[in-house]
Parts: C-alpha cells; sequence; structure tokens
C-alpha cells in the first residue's frame, strides 16, 4: 500500500505540464488532476479533430482545477469569457471529451447565436417536444404546472424537479425518442448543446439525432460548414 500510494504521488507530481494545442488553446492547470493517467493532450487532441476550428475560435483556454460554480450548480465544466473550466476530479477521457466539446457548444452559441435561434425553428421543435413531455408526464401522474414547459430558459427548480422527483433513469425511458437524453428538456441552451455533444461525440452516427430533432439537426449541419455558415448569413 505504500508502495502504491508513493507511486500516486509521484505521478501526481510529473504530470502534465500546461501547454498549448496546435490550434493555440492554452491549457492550464490550476489544480492537479485527481487521476495522474488521465491524457488531458489527447483528449485536448480529439476535440480539435472532431470541432472544426471555425468554432473552436471563441476558446481561449482550458482551466483544470476546483471551482466554486462545480458545488452550487452540481456540474464538473463550464464556459465563461473565453475559458472552458474543467474539474480536476474527472477520471475518464471520454467523460473529459464530452464534458469539453459540451461546454464548446456555448461558446458557439455567443459567436454564432443569431444564426442558430434567429429563424425560431428550433425554439418550436423544443417547445413542441415539452408540449409532449408534459403530457406523458401528466397522464403518470406527476402534475406540474404547465408553465414550466413553456419557458425555454433554465430553471433550477425545474431541473431539479425532473432529477429529484422524475429521476433521470425514469426519464430517460419517458423521453426516449423524443429528447437526445434527459437533460436536454431542460432548457432552449442545454436543447443544443446536448444536440451538439451528440453531433461531434459520434460524428459517423447522425442517424437517430436527425431522426427526433430534424432542425436542431439541421443547423448543426449549417454551423459545421463554415463556407456555408458565412455564405448563408
Amino acid at each position: 500500500m505504500l508502495k502504491y500510494v508513493k507511486n500516486r504521488q509521484k505521478k501526481l507530481l510529473e504530470q502534465v505540464s500546461n501547454f498549448y494545442t496546435p490550434s493555440g488553446i492554452q491549457v492550464y492547470f490550476k489544480d492537479q488532476l485527481m487521476n495522474p493517467d488521465l491524457d488531458v493532450e489527447k483528449a485536448t487532441a480529439k476535440l480539435e479533430r472532431l470541432i472544426p476550428v471555425h468554432l473552436l475560435s471563441e476558446i481561449e483556454m482550458i482551466i483544470f482545477g476546483h471551482f466554486d460554480e462545480f458545488e452550487e450548480k452540481e456540474i464538473n465544466a463550464f464556459y465563461r469569457d473565453g475559458m472552458l473550466h474543467v474539474s480536476n476530479f474527472i477520471q475518464d477521457e471520454d467523460e473529459l471529451l464530452e464534458h469539453m466539446i459540451h461546454e464548446t457548444s456555448h461558446s458557439v452559441e455567443e459567436a454564432h447565436g443569431k444564426e442558430i435561434y434567429y429563424d425560431q425553428k428550433i425554439k418550436s421543435e423544443f417547445l413542441n417536444k415539452r408540449v409532449v413531455m408534459y403530457d406523458l408526464l401528466w397522464k403518470m401522474g406527476f402534475k406540474t404546472p404547465k408553465t414550466l414547459f413553456t419557458d425555454t430558459e433554465y430553471n433550477h427548480e425545474f431541473d431539479m424537479y425532473l432529477f429529484q422527483q422524475i429521476g433521470y433513469d425514469k426519464l430517460s425511458e419517458i423521453v426516449m425518442g423524443l429528447f437526445i437524453n434527459p437533460y436536454a428538456a431542460t432548457s432552449l441552451r442545454e436543447y443544443f448543446a446536448t444536440g451538439f455533444t451528440e453531433f461531434y461525440t459520434h460524428p459517423n452516427e447522425h442517424g437517430y439525432l436527425n431522426k427526433i430533432s430534424p432542425k436542431l439537426f439541421e443547423k448543426l449541419e449549417l454551423i459545421n460548414d463554415e463556407e456555408k455558415l458565412d455564405t448563408d448569413y
């Protein structure tokens, strides 16, 4: 056991130092990673392979460490002011990549919000799904004010209701074929973000996303193509 502890401490001290990615994003370790074997360089390299460079333009830095927001909002990553903030407690490279892609989506919203939302197509698609979800839950005995389902902004109370009262496991079954996952139902922004994450996490498996969220998928295809994005807008 003592040998294991010493080896782990050695790995923590020797873990990768701050670096820049090929596209110029600075990766900074505010706090030590709890998993010294987590290959951050590999994960960030994959991020840059999966997402077109024009959609990474808003990201200046990826910071690993502990931030109060993680506990306050029960999250492991967030985007703010050109920086992806990522928890140093993440253990798995696939999980890390998914978090980075998800938060990248919020930076894309800031840069291309007009192109994404101007025609109201995604909003209409989202609200129509919310109405179906409301009806399904009502029939199952979950009597919730309909106003919560017509608000497109994130509502912590609503999210906690879905998470604690219904449970994401049960909700996954209820929204199957309606939303890509339960979190997609929490707000319009998260509807876009979860679709964005699915689009780039599984680049060769777009059939399901296109089937259940065709307007969202259409918009993701648009912003993915820099030339078409510049031409159409």
